[in-house]
């Protein structure tokens, strides 16, 4: 399967206004999938205590970190998600030289999950990342279905004073700090000649399977990328028309701007078709610790279609049940050998609703265009709320505990008068 999936951005000062972070993804999957959006609570875990996550059983730490999650329904990783100490992770699919056609280990998913649950800054991230991949290794398949489709993956991590973009290929991997300005990801090496951390192994490595001659600078991306860029065409494209709407912002990029970025259909960031974008995410987070960071997501396909709502870590944060999936536990298709005999359905009460205003919208222009202006005023009306919150710091924390589920609630409503 060629690759279809996903761009990941990070903007930091200069680049933003107001001394703010701004992290955004589009998470674009099979047009049938479903995401939802998941809150899980900090908890501590007892001595000898196991970690399922999508495929393999791992070992779980002492004690992990409340995370917001936006993620496919089937599995227990997330594409992409934010911590309580303000780290936000992403990830994309990347191919090398380097089959990633493995055995069954952690999903590229799985390691966003649990470096967010485990780290309290992006270099942290970054080293509990690498450290499960030596041990663990990635592998498995990445869709709810027979059919394997497999990759690597690289990761852009951000805190409140830099972000980190780390590039794996197998259990080899570089990381590279960025500490001003903006960065983005699609589906293809670019890490070059700067390097911050790597694995001790990978030049050495490189250099015994013939794709460096230890003379020349060591270039990651060159090294590690197949040798014809065909494969990678398409996300190549994605990735230069990403990174020149950043450059059109630059020094103005605000959450707004970002949610534009993630919206633009003709630079293919927006994503139509049998892989389409069914998630969206993007978060402010100020770079003054006393302030809280407020984290955005659509829990919903097409975020032209959708609205971001705002989720802010609190004490006491409620669950988010109107953008949780059915769970089906042991008898769930994915945790039965041989995987994937069915599809059962996973669509949350928010995705039935939104399925159902896509279609109006897609069919009647008039009604189409109005339910549009509607899902815009909302969501200026919660960016606007926020903005007070990302200036002056919390004043009601109870308010905030249930922020996302009412905003989803109000958006239902919208979409119960279309």
């Amino acid at each position: 399967m060629l690759p279809s999936s996903c761009d990941t951005f990070v903007a930091l000062p200069p680049s933003t206004e107001g001394q703010r972070v701004i992290f955004g993804k589009n998470s674009d999957r099979p047009c049938d999938e479903v995401q939802e959006v998941v809150y899980l609570p900090a908890r501590d875990h007892g001595a000898g205590e196991k970690l399922e996550c999508t495929y393999i059983e791992i070992e779980q730490v002492a004690h992990t970190y409340a995370v917001v999650l936006s993620k496919p329904a089937w599995l227990w990783g997330a594409e992409m998600g934010a911590n309580e100490h303000q780290v936000c992770i992403g990830n994309e699919a990347v191919w090398g030289r380097e089959s990633a056609d493995g055995d069954e280990a952690l999903l590229g998913m799985d390691l966003v999950r649990i470096g967010l649950e485990r780290a309290d800054t992006a270099e942290k991230a970054v080293d509990v990342i690498t450290e499960l991949l030596q041990k663990y290794g990635q592998g498995g398949t990445c869709m709810e279905d027979e059919c394997s489709f497999t990759y690597h993956n690289s990761f852009l991590i951000s805190d409140r004073k830099e972000a980190w973009l780390l590039e794996t290929s197998g259990k080899h991997w570089a990381a590279e700090r960025v500490e001003g300005g903006y960065r983005n990801i699609s589906n293809q090496y670019s890490i070059t000649t700067k390097i911050d951390k790597e694995h001790p192994e990978m030049r050495e490595y490189a250099r015994g399977q013939g794709w460096w001659d230890g003379a020349t600078p060591f270039n990651f991306s060159t090294v590690y990328s197949f040798t014809t860029t065909a494969r990678i065409e398409a996300s190549g494209s994605r990735y230069c028309e990403g990174k020149k709407l950043l450059e059109k912002n630059d020094g103005h990029i605000t959450a707004e701007t970002m949610m534009d970025i993630l919206r633009d259909k003709d630079s293919g960031i927006n994503m139509e078709g049998l892989f389409m974008t069914t998630g969206s995410m993007v978060s402010v987070i100020p770079t003054d610790p006393t302030l809280p960071g407020v984290h955005y997501f659509t829990a919903t396909p097409d975020p032209e279609r959708s609205v971001f709502k705002p989720f802010v870590f609190v004490k006491n944060n409620n669950e988010l049940k109107e953008t949780s999936s059915p769970s089906y536990g042991a008898d769930d298709p994915v945790k039965k050998k041989p995987r994937f005999q069915s599809k059962p359905d996973r669509k949350h009460a928010l995705f039935l609703k939104h399925e159902l205003v896509a279609a109006v919208i897609e069919a009647h222009e008039d009604r189409g265009k109005k339910i549009t202006e509607g899902i815009r005023t909302l969501e200026k009306e919660k960016r606007t709320q926020m903005e007070e919150i990302l200036t002056n710091g919390i004043v009601e924390q109870d308010f905030l505990a249930n922020l996302f589920s009412s905003c989803v609630q109000g958006e239902m409503g919208l979409y119960g008068k279309s």
